[in-house]
């Protein structure tokens, strides 16, 4: 951890086709071993095939309304107080909540194992729009982490 200044925040880029820093994100969750070229192709190629089934005009908004529904809220962190653990809920800021939209998102969509990535991306990205799948259960699982720990929000600091 650095003792002299903070880190300064770095901006995103939009992409090359959308123009947009929040497909780029997904872009860079998607990538491994710095494989960017592969990401976009998955990434382009999910979010064309869930803007056929939809009625919307921007193909964008498939993929902002599943990152909106993803997104938590709450999550717990613990605190030691006078030698006991407890989980605190807490407000998780918007970056975030992004990051870890984005990151389930991907991760469900990986543990698909019968479908390609590209297939299994826009599944779940069509699955979170709708309010369902596992993204949805994950976040209103650390929901209910939150609200059964709020007796303990007082250790908040």
């Amino acid at each position: 951890m650095a003792r002299r200044r903070r880190a300064t925040k770095r901006t995103t880029i939009g992409d090359s086709r959308y123009g947009s820093p929040m497909v780029t994100r997904l872009i860079n969750t998607v990538m491994r071993c710095g494989k960017k070229s592969i990401a976009e192709g998955i990434v382009y190629t999910a979010i064309e095939k869930c803007h056929e089934g939809s009625d919307a005009v921007d193909p964008l908004d498939v993929l902002t309304k599943a990152l909106d529904n993803v997104r938590p809220r709450l999550e717990v962190k613990s605190r030691r107080v006078g030698g006991a653990t407890y989980q605190v809920p807490m407000e998780v800021p918007a970056e975030r909540q992004y990051a870890l939209a984005m990151r389930w998102l991907v991760t469900f969509a990986s543990k698909r194992k019968a479908v390609p990535m590209k297939e299994a991306l826009a599944i779940e990205l069509k699955d979170a729009a709708a309010g369902q799948g596992n993204a949805i259960k994950k976040r209103d699982e650390m929901h209910k982490m939150a609200q059964a720990n709020r007796a303990f929000a007082h250790f908040r600091w």
